[in-house]
């Protein structure tokens, strides 16, 4: 493990090589999407990690990659292949879990935030990362997307040049993205339910979680494998 992995890699890098190390870094609230480009060894100096216990659980997941076939690796897919991935699963994702989570997030905050009054915190940093999404979403399919398609057809520094310009504003977003989730994870002291938590508000929890995680998987992708040869 010591020949595949080490504390001067980038976070991001580490990810690519090695898929299954993401389960490990959200248990760490390691940012390996947006904060992918920074080595290891700071995100453990400045949360006060054990860096043997991290290595070890990351020693663990790359032995139990290796005996899984169905994990993708997709540094060898094309780049029109990422990206009709990134838009058949992660976007598709997205656009299911908005509507049920604008729903639920208002609803909680209806009739539990006279006693809990930071779902109203929760509610308005929800409904400004899904009106971010919404655009960020077209944004990609409709113009980044095609720019790297084309590329990939017809290579050009007009092309490039046009490409690097929506990536950065493209990468931006994932940034302001990545604020809000922390934000959230903060209001909500990760997550946690109140005792008089109901169905609805333990369903709110649950999805906002599944969007956080889709998220950063989603964003890595882009980030660390997509753009990087725009960069």
């Amino acid at each position: 493990m010591s020949s595949t992995i080490n504390t001067n890699q980038s976070i991001g890098d580490i990810v690519t090589k090695l898929p299954k190390a993401s389960s490990v870094f959200k248990k760490y609230k390691i940012d390996f999407c947006c904060g992918g480009n920074r080595p290891l060894i700071e995100a453990i100096r400045e949360q006060e990690i054990n860096e043997d216990v991290l290595l070890q659980e990351l020693e663990t997941a790359y032995e139990d990659s290796k005996s899984l076939s169905s994990i993708k690796d997709f540094t060898i897919m094309s780049k029109n292949q990422l990206i009709d991935y990134i838009v058949d699963t992660h976007h598709v994702f997205v656009r299911q879990i908005l509507p049920e989570l604008s729903e639920f997030t208002t609803k909680i905050m209806q009739v539990h935030g006279m006693n809990h009054r930071e779902l109203f915190t929760v509610h308005k940093l929800f409904h400004n990362l899904k009106t971010e999404l919404e655009q960020h979403l077209i944004k990609e399919e409709d113009l980044l997307f095609p720019l790297i398609k084309k590329y990939e057809q017809e290579s050009s520094e007009d092309l490039l040049g046009q490409i690097q310009e929506v990536m950065q504003e493209t990468e931006d977003e994932h940034d302001a993205a990545g604020d809000i989730i922390k934000e959230l994870r903060t209001i909500t002291n990760d997550y946690t339910l109140p005792e008089d938590a109901c169905t609805t508000y333990f369903l709110s929890y649950e999805k906002l979680k599944a969007l956080e995680s889709d998220l950063f998987e989603h964003i890595h992708l882009e980030n660390n494998i997509l753009f990087k040869e725009f960069e």
